[in-house]
């Protein structure tokens, strides 16, 4: 049996939160759980930075919407204080795959990268 990895653990955990409803639709929330110098190429094609992510997010997010199921959710230590975690998300029959580094600073482990790319659930 492989040893846990707790920063695998802690990646794991974050990604799930920023899952959730209660916590997209919370610009507090989302903010505490990312890097300042976060950005992502999203689902969408569009380039994102901490800022707008937070806004975006703080405006479309429902408290109340079922949370995005994830899937096939597998992390690696890239380097000791970086993790890359790689899964797919379903989100009202929209399918993406995912990766996410997340970096260890001084608060914790925060989300520094982010990329969607949507797929056909029958070309995986």
């Amino acid at each position: 049996m492989a040893d846990r990895d707790l920063a695998v653990e802690a990646a794991v955990r974050g990604e799930l939160r920023l899952l959730a409803p209660e916590v997209r639709s919370s610009p507090e929330l989302v903010g505490a759980l990312l890097h300042p110098d976060f950005h992502e190429f999203g689902a969408s094609g569009r380039h994102w930075d901490r800022a707008s992510i937070i806004a975006a997010l703080a405006t479309t997010a429902d408290p109340g919407a079922h949370p995005v199921t994830a899937s096939r959710m597998k992390g690696v230590r890239l380097a000791p204080d970086l993790v890359q975690l790689t899964f797919d998300t379903e989100d009202n029959g929209r399918h993406v795959h995912r990766s996410s580094l997340w970096r260890r600073t001084e608060e914790g482990w925060l989300l520094y990268f982010h990329q969607g790319t949507p797929f056909t659930p029958d070309e995986g």
